[in-house]
């Protein structure tokens, strides 16, 4: 008998433990289920019944909930938790008398006076409140969950004015209106809600989504907090956070809540598509990738997964599997215009325009003001005066309800516009005012920039004494490192090379950043152990791009302020810098729409002329430094003497000559750079001059670049 009674507590003990691991995790009719389970066996079990209650409550079956937490009480009447949601349930369903004599018998039995005593406050505030009746409040959530919204509006607006001081009406307006698109309208409700019910950690969590949606970001972030303090585990409220912190740039504390938010419960397949949202801004693109597919694997018809897994894989190189990632979520979501956009900057850089330029139009047809796929579009056609596409552009230049962000994407579109129609002047307007618009929006200053320069010269010396004692004998993997600025002409020079048998075109990686930047930066001390670190994590990553040749090019331009800590690390690697007429380079950058911040110089003609002064300089202190390490390629004499120089480069680099090195435009590799387009024609000359037909416009901006 003892034994049998042994075998039933151990069963009601996992029965508990796994309806709580249920409750936590939002399962609610799974943990439902468990309790109710345990109550057969033992109908007065203090937990079970208590957890029952909660969950009544959620459900917002208040009745319900009472006696199951008189049971919990009269089992165990020394958890002051039992007494405190009995009380606030009473409460609730307006049965006020009998709460104050709880709070009574609770302080009798010692629990916390002060507690005890705002639930006595708040009773005293509602004793004349007037509540509706069950059935009113149970036919407006009825309502709200079968998504009847016009009848769940009135009979919520009906409850407010009949009962202006219940809470929850003004809860579910508020939901109601913002799930109808009201947003504006929705904040007003939300905040009437949280004055009547300071102590409801959903109402402060509804009221900051809507502070979010419209942008009010810092009070979003303080009304998630005080829900997070009224309810700790609030898994829907960590994750919401995040969110809000990831907008406002806290890249660090936005992981935490989406960590914190998947610890409680690890399939909320939200939080992990969140999280990689944050690690891909961090620039962990690995490990965003592991998010988006954890987030796929417990949500497998999770569209906006996929999508954002798609664009992970893009930026790794990886465009066909991101193609295969866009197309999986239009099957599963056809009418997500941001996929069909995203889908079409995949099949221009793997030098498919036509494709590229239909999925731009269906994005546009689904979404007519989706300002990023009429910029992308604008780039793949010549408009002329009567074209629908420059029209709707006007349109949404002219709407004052165009947001910042948006207008950025419509200015470059329209200056596109203006110069396939010849207007220069009015093509130049709207690059310094999408360029204008974009600086605010990165909150950029140049003296940012000028502080990293200072601190790449000041770290080299301790980098150049490093020396590592290497066998590349049985390496794997040889890089080619070609930089330079932005708009140079590095992508063509990748081109001819990886148009070589025995070299794989890598793209532009992140990796000299990702690994580097701590040395670069004086963060992590530069010796032997750390650069030795930094060239094996560099070679892994090097290795799975290679496609199986022992030659990959990295081609990030930037990574000329990582030529000191390249040329340690690597003392057999090739280094190539391009250089190309100043003047072309600048306006190349301004013109250019680029996605990455670590170019944000490039939104303002002085901020680009005060960079491009810094590269100059950073580029003549690796000169004094490392001449013999770097290999100087001029842009305009690569273009009129293509043979002869594309010869001596393949020449520097140690290979056979082959004749595909010629021919670049016909390299069919994936290219994910600005130039994509321009690399699949033949080489030309020219572009060098384009910058001139806006000459008259710059006031002379360029004119001491024409002296370099």
């Amino acid at each position: 008998m003892i034994f049998k009674r042994f075998l039933m507590a151990i069963s009601i003990e996992n029965a508990l433990h796994r309806g709580v691991a249920a409750h936590k995790a939002g399962k609610l009719q799974e943990a439902e289920h468990h309790y109710r389970a345990i109550l057969k066996s033992q109908p007065l079990h203090p937990d079970a019944n208590h957890n029952l209650g909660l969950i009544a409550v959620s459900f917002n079956k208040t009745d319900a909930a009472i006696p199951l937490f008189k049971n919990a009480i009269e089992a165990n009447p020394k958890i002051e938790q039992y007494w405190i949601n009995y009380i606030k349930a009473l409460s609730k369903v307006n049965k006020l008398n009998a709460a104050k004599q709880a709070i009574k018998t609770a302080k009798k039995n010692g629990f916390n006076a002060k507690k005890l005593d705002d639930l006595l406050l708040n009773i005293d505030v509602n004793t004349d409140i007037k509540i509706p009746s069950q059935a009113q409040l149970n036919h407006l959530l009825e309502y709200y969950q079968n998504g009847d919204f016009d009848k769940a509006e009135k009979l919520a607006l009906s409850i407010t004015q009949e009962f202006p001081k219940h809470p929850f009406s003004w809860k579910a307006l508020g939901a109601i209106l913002k799930q109808t698109g009201r947003v504006l309208e929705s904040l007003a409700p939300s905040q009437k809600a949280v004055e009547l019910s300071p102590q409801d950690a959903e109402i402060h969590n509804n009221l900051a989504t809507t502070l979010n949606e419209l942008k009010q970001l810092e009070k979003a972030e303080a009304s998630f907090r005080q829900a997070i303090a009224l309810k700790p585990n609030y898994v829907e409220a960590h994750n919401n956070l995040g969110g809000t912190l990831l907008e406002l740039g806290e890249l660090d504390k936005a992981e935490g809540q989406f960590r914190k938010a998947i610890n409680l419960r690890p399939d909320y397949a939200e939080a992990h598509n969140s999280l990689g949202l944050t690690l891909k801004e961090l620039g962990r693109l690995e490990e965003a990738e592991a998010s988006y597919r954890n987030a796929i694997s417990l949500k497998p018809d999770y569209a906006k997964a996929y999508n954002n897994l798609g664009i992970i894989l893009a930026e790794l190189g990886r465009l066909d599997e991101a193609e295969v990632s866009y197309k999986k979520a239009i099957s599963l979501k056809p009418d997500f215009a941001e996929i069909y956009s995203n889908l079409g900057v995949t099949l221009k850089d793997q030098g498919r325009p036509n494709e590229a330029r239909e999925n731009y139009n269906q994005a546009v047809a689904l979404k007519p003001n989706f300002a990023t796929a009429h910029r992308h579009l604008s780039l793949l056609k010549t408009f002329d005066t009567y074209d629908e596409q420059y029209l709707k552009m006007r349109e949404l230049y002219d709407n004052k309800d165009t947001s910042e962000k948006e207008l950025c994407h419509i200015n470059f579109g329209l200056a596109k516009a203006y110069e396939d129609l010849g207007n220069f002047e009015q093509a130049f307007a709207h690059y310094r005012e999408g360029n204008a618009l974009r600086k605010k929006l990165l909150n950029y200053d140049i003296s940012q920039d000028e502080k990293l320069f200072k601190q790449i010269k000041t770290s080299y010396p301790q980098i150049a004494h490093t020396s590592l004692e290497l066998d590349i004998s049985s390496q794997k993997i040889m890089p080619i490192f070609i930089v330079g600025m932005p708009r140079s002409g590095t992508t063509l020079v990748e081109q001819i090379i990886s148009s070589h048998s025995q070299v794989t075109g890598a793209g532009e990686l992140p990796f000299a950043t990702q690994f580097g930047a701590p040395i670069v930066r004086g963060f992590s001390e530069a010796n032997d152990e750390s650069v030795l670190y930094f060239r094996n994590q560099y070679l892994e990553k090097l290795e799975s791009l290679s496609n199986g040749n022992l030659i990959v090019t990295d081609k990030m331009p930037q990574n000329f302020r990582f030529i000191g800590l390249l040329a340690s690390a690597f003392p057999e690697a090739k280094i190539i810098h391009l250089r190309r007429d100043p003047a072309a380079v600048c306006w190349a950058n301004f013109k250019q729409y680029f996605t990455s911040k670590g170019i944000s110089y490039s939104n303002d003609i002085d901020d680009i002329l005060s960079y491009h002064k810094l590269y100059e300089n950073l580029m003549a202190f690796w000169k004094t430094k490392l001449s013999d390490r770097i290999y100087e390629l001029d842009y305009e004499k690569l273009t009129l003497y293509q043979e002869k120089e594309i010869r001596q480069l393949i020449e520097f680099l140690d290979l056979e000559w082959d004749e595909k090195c010629l021919s670049p435009q016909n390299n069919s590799r994936s290219v994910n750079t600005a130039s994509s387009l321009q690399v699949r024609n033949k080489i030309y000359q020219g572009s060098s001059e384009q910058w001139k037909k806006y000459e008259p416009y710059l006031n002379g901006a360029f004119d001491s670049l024409l002296h370099q």
